[in-house]
């Protein structure tokens, strides 16, 4: 949902109820979850009778289970007292916030619209609702020094929260900074630099108690990201939405992103998905080397093999040999998982195996 398309609220939650109840069969009981994230954009803009709406939806074709995780991604300025007690009574357990830094020139050049006095406010009225909150942090922003860097990461320890996660900015074509950055109006920093932000990171986040499960994540002991764990093993999920991209019975299908485009074909009856592949064997053997490398844990062997059919030896033998020679893999008898340097040059490592 667009904070910035007010109007476009309604008719949003209207062609989810649509899309939900068309791709969904209606049993009894509803299809139970282990997980439920509400994600992509700004799911906690909307007033809290749309929320609650938008909560009644779900349940139409879907139930909880006694131990579901239950996680909302939320912009801080929005979780009003009112909100806050919403999310809990209607089964919320998780909040990841879209805290991005405690630089308040960051946070400027960010574009974010709430101040770290803020972040501090609402850290502390969440905590009398919820137990497991996670902060999502930038990293290469520009002009960002390595100093800035371990003033936010510090800044975010001491608020306590179970889960941090961190990601490098990105410059992709299209988006806001990356035609700042055409325009000359950003200067990426130097990706020397970058990487020593990323390591800093590790090195902080472990010293505070928080393990490195996943290339982008930390959790204290019992909080890693329930939901995330099932797409990077590779498990099937539902996905509804613009953009919502789910795995089920062996096929993969990505909706439309634009959100004019999505509600369009909901309102004329037409399937949303724009992308869609039934992954062949070797195919999914692949992704599920894709998806494994990035968990710090790594790849089971007999996993593996249970899954796919395949030896990983075979079936990416020069890639494993390749890269364990240079450093960036770790080959026992159980798995194979990235070293320490290899998670600075995770993508490097992963096309090996594509």
């Amino acid at each position: 949902m667009n904070a910035g398309r007010h109007d476009l609220i309604g008719d949003y939650l209207r062609s989810l109820r649509r899309e939900i109840e068309s791709a969904c069969p209606q049993t009894d009981p509803p299809i139970e979850l282990d997980t439920l994230f509400f994600g992509g954009g700004t799911p906690t803009h909307p007033s809290c009778d749309q929320l609650r709406e938008m909560f009644q939806i779900v349940k139409t074709r879907f139930q909880l289970s006694d131990e579901a995780e239950v996680s909302v991604e939320a912009n801080p300025l929005d979780l009003t007292d009112e909100k806050i007690a919403l999310l809990a009574d209607s089964g919320v357990n998780r909040i990841s916030l879209g805290v991005q830094s405690f630089s308040p020139d960051a946070l400027v050049l960010l574009e974010r619209d709430h101040s770290t006095a803020d972040i501090d406010h609402v850290i502390h009225r969440l905590r009398q609702r919820c137990t497991n909150i996670s902060l999502d942090l930038i990293f290469g922003v520009p002009g960002q020094s390595l100093e800035d860097w371990k003033q936010t990461l510090r800044q975010a320890i001491d608020q306590g929260p179970q889960h941090i996660s961190t990601y490098g900015l990105t410059w992709e074509t299209g988006t806001a900074f990356g035609t700042r950055r055409d325009r000359g109006e950003l200067v990426p920093i130097d990706e020397g630099l970058e990487r020593d932000q990323y390591a800093l990171a590790i090195e902080e986040l472990e010293q505070a108690g928080f393990a490195h499960y996943e290339i982008s994540n930390f959790a204290k002991p019992g909080f890693r990201c329930r939901h995330n764990e099932v797409y990077w093993a590779g498990d099937e999920y539902w996905a509804f939405g613009p953009g919502a991209a789910r795995y089920l019975n062996g096929r993969r299908e990505t909706n439309i992103r634009s959100v004019l485009g999505w509600l369009a074909r909901i309102e004329r009856g037409e399937s949303p998905v724009t992308d869609a592949e039934e992954l062949e064997p070797v195919h999914r053997a692949r992704e599920l080397l894709f998806l494994g490398l990035r968990r710090c844990d790594g790849i089971d062997r007999t996993d593996y093999f249970r899954r796919t059919g395949q030896e990983l030896n075979t079936f990416a033998q020069i890639a494993i040999a390749d890269n364990v020679a240079r450093g960036w893999l770790e080959s026992t008898e159980t798995g194979i998982r990235l070293t320490r340097e290899g998670r600075f040059v995770a993508d490097r490592v992963v096309a090996d195996f594509l």
